[in-house]
């Protein structure tokens, strides 16, 4: 066994807190091609908070979380090898095989044989594979990048989810011309913020963001975006006007809307409506019509990642990252961070196992 205390914050099932649990016992011998890593600070995801209100389901028991920044403790056989002890990193959400067709497609997001942190029950592999926990075991597919010292973690967090996810869905489009070029991004969240700073350093001309929450819209400015209020866009915009639009809001109303706005020739990019409540009011002629591409981004590959690394080191002093993290709560705080969460104050809330209960 690996010395050191354990503290988890293991998931019972819908509507439940999860509870604390501190054990010396569940750090096992990592083996060849794992590194066992602690939390340092993890953030609580949209789609936690949707699992942990009976929204989607998750096998149980089970460490959520899958947003995090973390330490190598130990790493077996130097995966990757110029990995040591104290390294800070950032890691994929997923681990693939890297060998089948989507793997070799650059797609190992959709790996046949698939492992995603933080969705998986405490018997399956070490169950050490959540953020919600002071450790975490890292396996022999899973992209880990070391992360310089000037990116802090409350910086480092949501890189392997929200950032690297937003990577992917800017670089689905052309950029031809950015600063010729328009977009709107469907929801000021922490997916809306980076889309905003990621095109604003590209130099897209005009980026607006819409979303209902005036104190995150206050924000939007301060990442290269333009605010709207959503149900105003087309106050501010008009028909045929915008180049691409972004939904990352999941919420499928606003279809209609980034139909309407978008110039023939337009690209709309699916991101957020990953629930079961996201039909569309669109027919195919409407589509065909205006000669548009419709295209959805799930999760990342390893390439993102790296991506969303290098781009968070170049722009960390340019952009206040940082401000989108609020306050941090200890694992045994879990359901007061919860429900700051749930408020929406922040775009992220987050939970940091070294806090002393």
């Amino acid at each position: 066994m690996a010395n050191g205390m354990c503290k988890r914050a293991v998931f019972l099932g819908a509507n439940k807190c999860p509870q604390y649990i501190v054990d010396s016992s569940v750090i096992p011998e990592i083996g060849p091609g794992q590194v066992l890593a602690r939390i340092r600070l993890a953030t609580i995801c949209g789609s936690d908070i949707h699992t942990l209100q009976g929204k989607r389901k998750e096998a149980t028991p089970s460490i959520l979380g899958h947003e995090g920044v973390a330490e190598i403790v130990l790493n077996e056989r130097c995966n990757p090898s110029n990995l040591l002890a104290g390294d800070r990193v950032t890691f994929s959400v997923i681990d693939s095989c890297g060998e089948c067709e989507r793997c070799a497609e650059g797609m190992n997001q959709k790996c046949h044989s698939i492992f995603k942190y933080g969705h998986s029950s405490l018997h399956v592999r070490s169950g050490l594979s959540g953020t919600y926990s002071s450790h975490i075991i890292l396996h022999k597919g899973t992209r880990i990048v070391k992360l310089p010292d000037h990116v802090t973690d409350k910086m480092a967090a949501p890189i392997n989810c929200a950032l690297a996810t937003m990577v992917n869905a800017v670089g689905s489009f052309e950029h031809k011309r950015p600063s010729k070029r328009s977009v709107l991004i469907q929801g000021a969240g922490l997916l809306g913020m980076y889309g905003c700073a990621l095109l604003h350093d590209a130099g897209f001309g005009k980026i607006y963001c819409s979303d209902l929450n005036i104190n995150r819209l206050k924000m939007v400015s301060l990442f290269g975006g333009i605010a709207i209020p959503t149900g105003k866009e087309r106050d501010v915009l008009q028909d045929n006007e915008i180049d691409i639009v972004i939904e990352v809001c999941g919420v499928s109303a606003a279809f209609d809307i980034g139909m309407k706005l978008l110039k023939p020739g337009g690209s709309y990019i699916l991101v957020g409506l990953v629930h079961p409540d996201s039909h569309l009011n669109v027919t195919a002629e409407s589509i065909i019509r205006k000669c548009l591409t419709i295209k959805g981004i799930h999760n990342y590959a390893d390439n993102h990642l790296d991506e969303a690394v290098a781009f968070m080191s170049r722009t960390a002093n340019k952009y206040p990252f940082e401000q989108l993290v609020g306050p941090a709560f200890s694992l045994n705080q879990f359901d007061s961070a919860l429900q700051e969460a749930v408020q929406g104050r922040f775009c992220r809330v987050a939970l940091n196992p070294s806090l002393v209960e």
